[in-house]
């Protein structure tokens, strides 16, 4: 049976009692229902895991203490950015969970002329906690030993004009390049998909005076969904850990 892995955001040291914070105690105590001298997991985002015993699970309060750290490295050598625009609904949701399985290394959701969702104030900060804890559950789930940094949502044209060495690539249907074509990142990828109703033509003039790339997947039009995962698989083919 796998031990679960759990994100605890605190220092971690062998045979120190580390009390879990409220997500990781309510995950154990009452999603997985585990009990005192039960097996965990537990991991920070520094590097490696702790395997834990647990010694208290209350109604509020969970510890553990690690007796052993595993130098363990799940992490694509390929860094890669996704600059999302929002989607509506669960579509967000999924494609950061599924971005996070596949190996991303940072998410920025982005704000476009085409967004069909309207998000501020007290809405959108609490929407963002929402899409880092979709992350940090992802992370648990595919065991990984750090959490992709889901940034706050920002504008497409801010997000574009940042300063980066990274190969930028924009998803565009009609483009002339394909992965298949580009040349090896030496900084990592940093790469636009669009929301359902895609792109204006004054943002794809702004990818293109920034220095992304137009790349295409094929000759179908895909959902935004699909497309940012299809994409990172195609990446992590050509350049990352699933490279045969």
């Amino acid at each position: 049976m796998r031990i679960p892995h759990i994100y605890q955001p605190s220092e971690l040291a062998l045979n120190v009692c580390v009390q879990l914070d409220d997500d990781a105690a309510g995950h154990i105590g009452r999603v997985l229902r585990m009990r005192e001298g039960d097996k965990v997991s537990l991991f920070n985002g520094e590097g490696g895991e702790y395997l834990a015993t647990l010694t208290e699970v209350g109604k509020k309060t969970v510890t553990a203490t690690p007796y052993e750290f595993v130098d363990r490295c799940v992490e694509s050598p390929l860094r890669i950015h996704l600059g999302q625009g929002i989607s509506r609904g669960d579509k967000m949701d999924f494609t950061i969970q599924k971005s996070v399985e596949l190996g991303i290394t940072e998410i920025t959701p982005l704000f476009t002329e085409r967004r069909g969702v309207k998000l501020s104030g007290d809405r959108l900060e609490k929407k963002h906690q929402q899409w880092q804890k979709i992350a940090i559950a992802a992370a648990e789930q595919s065991g990984r030993n750090s959490v992709p940094v889901v940034h706050f949502p920002k504008e497409i044209n801010v997000w574009l004009k940042e300063q980066s060495d990274e190969l930028k690539l924009t998803l565009h249907p009609r483009a002339e390049h394909s992965i298949k074509t580009l040349p090896a990142p030496t900084h990592g990828v940093r790469f636009l998909v669009g929301p359902e109703g895609g792109f204006t033509d004054n943002e794809m003039h702004l990818t293109q005076e920034q220095g992304f790339v137009d790349v295409r997947l094929g000759p179908r039009v895909l959902r935004t969904e699909t497309a940012a995962l299809t994409v990172l698989s195609a990446l992590q083919l050509q350049f990352g850990d699933l490279t045969v």
